[in-house]
């Protein structure tokens, strides 16, 4: 995999499960947050970003609620990131995939297979298989739809409103999503 895939799917993780902080006021630190039960997941999530940032400490933290933060320091995160660090949430900044992605299908399958190992699951309804991604930034939503679509699937696009809660937006793959499933290898074991 090169540097571009593996940046690809770093940013799928982090659009996900991912935070920018700059604790120390001097270097940013993105933490992804991963539930132990996926110990080959977060095995992925740390020689992925060893990969990318071959020169940097990538930490792992157990947490007393059964998840363990990977968390990594540089600067060259503010490069990359698709949101910046002291703007607010990723929600707040509407972060986004980058447009780069959508010009390699290799890329776009690498940052959706971050993504739906993230913010997405696999289960089966009425004995047929279904992947789904779920986030509460509409802008985000659209983009793993277009994803999705321009890897060839027919991806089904929607919204939950509560007036209790954020907005919720689903986009669902039910057809050839064991394709789908073997294509982006996911698996999160």
């Amino acid at each position: 995999m090169n540097k571009n895939s593996t940046l690809a799917y770093i940013i799928g993780v982090s659009l996900g499960d991912g935070n920018l902080s700059c604790p120390n006021g001097r270097v940013t630190r993105l933490r992804i947050t991963c539930d132990s039960q996926y110990p080959l997941l977060i095995q992925e999530i740390t020689l992925k970003l060893k990969q990318l940032l071959p020169n940097n400490k990538v930490s792992l933290v157990d947490r007393k609620d059964n998840c363990v933060d990977i968390s990594v320091y540089s600067n060259t995160l503010n490069d990359f990131m698709p949101w910046k660090v002291n703007n607010g949430s990723k929600y707040v900044q509407k972060a986004r995939v980058p447009a780069w992605i959508f010009k390699n299908n290799g890329h776009i399958k690498n940052c959706l297979k971050g993504l739906l190992q993230t913010d997405g699951s696999v289960y089966t309804d009425r004995r047929y298989k279904m992947v789904n991604f779920t986030n509460h930034t509409q802008e985000l939503a659209i983009d793993v739809h277009k994803m999705l679509v321009n890897i060839g699937y027919t991806p089904h696009f929607y919204e939950h409103s509560n007036t209790k809660q954020k907005t919720k937006y689903v986009v669902r793959v039910s057809k050839n999503t064991e394709r789908l499933i073997s294509e982006l290898q996911l698996k999160k074991e």
